[in-house]
């Protein structure tokens, strides 16, 4: 055989695959677009407009795992609603929260605490982590108890942790948004750096809108940091998820 039928071969190859590649990822991209549609209507049944849908994994790829986002502010019946009626749509696996909260395999999962959570709350009931005024530089003294954060986390890595941050309402409610959102991801990067993985942490900022219960809305105690510690179910890809070899 002469090399000129060999490149030839290789390259009908190569087309072939390449062809099998294209029409994998069009058809990911239209079963995708078709459960966003039916996705959309679902939260629209369920009185969750806020609430937005994705189905694109971090890379930009179709998947037929759903992204819930937005309605924090929506009631929790109405966002399990809205979960619950995402996860029945033909071809839809998993159902996440950017938050961190997880419905898997069209199925419920009950979002009990996990003891690391308890060990965390404890270390914040004596303490806070506490932030320079009107900023989300640590207070020196807060460092140590960074320190003893993470390493109350650590056992329960491979879960999603959400920190929330909270200000008091002494200041315009979008200045304590920002201000709440720096602070949230302020705490997420110093939990990096002590070996905390980066994929397992949410963070989000809820400014003055959720004061301590009993509480004013102005007393310096709404300024704090919440940890929510979430076991999770490890999802197998599907040829969707992953529409070209790696």
């Amino acid at each position: 055989m002469t090399i000129r039928p060999i490149v030839a071969l290789l390259a009908g190859a190569l087309l072939v695959a390449l062809l099998a590649f294209v029409g994998g990822a069009s058809r990911g991209g239209q079963m995708a677009a078709q459960m966003k549609t039916a996705a959309r209507e679902a939260i629209a049944t369920a009185g969750g407009e806020p609430i937005t849908v994705s189905f694109e994994t971090g890379r930009g790829w179709p998947t037929r795992h759903a992204l819930l986002s937005g309605g924090e502010d929506v009631d929790e019946a109405i966002r399990a609603k809205v979960a619950q009626g995402v996860a029945s749509i033909p071809g839809v696996g998993a159902v996440n929260w950017a938050d961190g909260s997880i419905i898997a395999e069209n199925q419920v999962l009950a979002l009990t605490p996990m003891h690391c959570q308890e060990d965390v709350e404890a270390l914040l009931r004596a303490r806070t982590i506490r932030f320079e005024e009107s900023s989300s530089a640590f207070d020196p003294a807060s460092v140590e108890l960074l320190d003893e954060v993470a390493a109350a986390l650590r056992p329960c890595l491979g879960s999603i942790i959400a920190i929330t941050g909270h200000t008091d309402a002494s200041g315009p409610p979008a200045g304590n948004l920002a201000l709440s959102q720096l602070r949230a991801f302020a705490v997420k990067q110093a939990l990096v750096d002590r070996g905390i993985p980066n994929d397992g942490l949410r963070a989000r900022g809820l400014g003055s809108t959720k004061p301590v219960e009993g509480l004013l809305p102005t007393d310096p105690a709404n300024r704090r940091i919440e940890f929510s510690v979430i076991a999770t179910v490890p999802i197998a890809p599907t040829p969707v998820d992953t529409p070209g070899p790696r």
